[in-house]
């Protein structure tokens, strides 16, 4: 159970991220959940997006670098602890995690939870043998 998300290798000047937002507005791509890192330079956009397709296509026309990844997305409770019985989970499993990141929508009670595994299948398994529910991309749609 992953979800996509776009990482777009994006330049850190005025008005880039303003400009590449823009350009998934107007082709009607809406954005569910973004993160990004950055240098003084460079920064990485990731991106869970509606439309995967149509994002990567409006991405690479406006002259990005794009790759889609697999990620595992969990709705958890929005309330404190929440999050770090799921950590706590992984890591007494021995599931690193790469990167995390987390938003919140007022449709549905609750939060979800992005994470980067180096094993998404170990990573599902063992969350949902502990009880957590994993969110489907068409959980994410529906938001």
């Amino acid at each position: 159970m992953t979800i996509n998300q776009l990482s777009v290798f994006i330049e850190n000047k005025e008005g880039k991220l303003a400009d590449l937002t823009s350009s998934l507005a107007r082709e009607g791509v809406d954005i569910r959940a973004m993160s990004v890192a950055d240098t003084q330079d460079f920064g990485i956009l990731r991106l869970i997006v509606n439309d995967t397709d149509r994002a990567v296509n409006v991405l690479k026309e406006s002259g990005c670098i794009v790759s889609v990844t697999q990620v595992l997305a969990v709705s958890l409770e929005d309330t404190p602890g929440s999050l770090a019985k799921v950590m706590r989970i992984l890591s007494d499993n021995h599931i690193s995690v790469e990167y995390v990141y987390a938003f919140i929508t007022r449709r549905q009670e609750g939060a979800y939870v992005v994470f980067r595994v180096a094993d998404n299948q170990a990573a599902a398994e063992l969350l949902s043998s502990h009880g957590v529910k994993l969110a489907t991309k068409q959980d994410i749609d529906a938001i």
